[in-house]
């Protein structure tokens, strides 16, 4: 299976928004829990944001109030709206769609918050 693709990342100074984006082949994310991660320079992967299938959405506390997670059905994306970004949000993120029958990964876009 085609890994899935990640879109969208860039540079940005402190405050300013990115959004990216989460597509891939022979899936479709609505019937997913599908997780946007990210993993900084010495420092371990983390969670960041979850969509399930039924549309219920979580978030780590650091990002809460400024990043959004959401799935575009008709395009079948799951985008990440990531807004105030702060320097420590600099990671490379990735996308993860996981089933019953599939657990497939995007090989990472880079995110740097920097002045």
């Amino acid at each position: 299976q085609a890994p899935l693709v990640e879109s969208g990342g860039g540079w940005v100074q402190p405050g300013g928004s990115l959004r990216l984006s989460c597509g891939g082949s022979e899936i479709r994310f609505d019937s997913c829990t599908t997780y946007w991660y990210r993993q900084a320079p010495g420092k371990q992967r983390e969670l960041v944001a979850a969509i399930r299938s039924s549309g219920r959405t979580d978030y780590r506390d650091s990002v809460k109030g400024r990043f959004s997670i959401s799935r575009d059905d008709t395009m079948n994306l799951v985008n990440l709206q990531m807004d105030r970004l702060k320097p420590e949000d600099t990671a490379t993120y990735y996308c993860n769609a996981r089933s019953e029958v599939l657990d497939r990964w995007g090989q990472g876009i880079q995110v740097t918050v920097s002045s």
